[in-house]
């Protein structure tokens, strides 16, 4: 055998070696992407039912709120309603009910004044020069 028979051999090896190689890698890379391709199809299977449910939960919101907005909406009008019959009975009745208690004070201050046995009330306090002064000092005061 020469010398460019034995390097024709190793060399035929060599590449009888690196094929073999790229053979398992690609093996390798075949069974990852099966693997890959079972995988997205689990999650496509699962996420399907799962995107149908949210999207139901979405439109079940929806309606509810739509059904809070109705009644807040009624509840507003019923508070403006409110308002509205309260300054009405407030402007009806107010006015004439503090005339009539006004009229009956005045009624009790005019009959209380009368009374003959009763005698008239005096003050609590006397203002002096712009301060009051409690009543035990004003006997003192009016001594001096």
């Amino acid at each position: 055998m020469s010398g460019g028979e034995v390097a024709g051999i190793l060399v035929a090896v060599f590449w009888a070696i690196l094929v073999s190689f790229l053979a398992v890698a690609l093996a390798r890379l075949a069974q990852t992407l099966r693997a890959t391709t079972k995988l997205v199809a689990d999650v496509t299977d699962q996420a399907v039912p799962l995107l149908a449910d949210a999207s139901a939960a979405v439109r079940s919101a929806q309606t509810q709120i739509e059904r809070v907005d109705a009644i807040a909406s009624d509840v507003q009008e019923v508070t403006s309603n409110a308002s509205a019959l309260s300054t009405t009975v407030a402007s009806t009745f107010g006015g004439p009910l503090v005339k009539v208690a006004a009229f009956g004070y005045g009624v009790r201050r005019a009959l209380g004044g009368r009374k003959e046995d009763v005698p008239a009330r005096t003050s609590r306090r006397t203002v002096i020069v712009g301060r009051t002064v409690p009543a035990a000092r004003r006997a003192k005061r009016k001594k001096d």
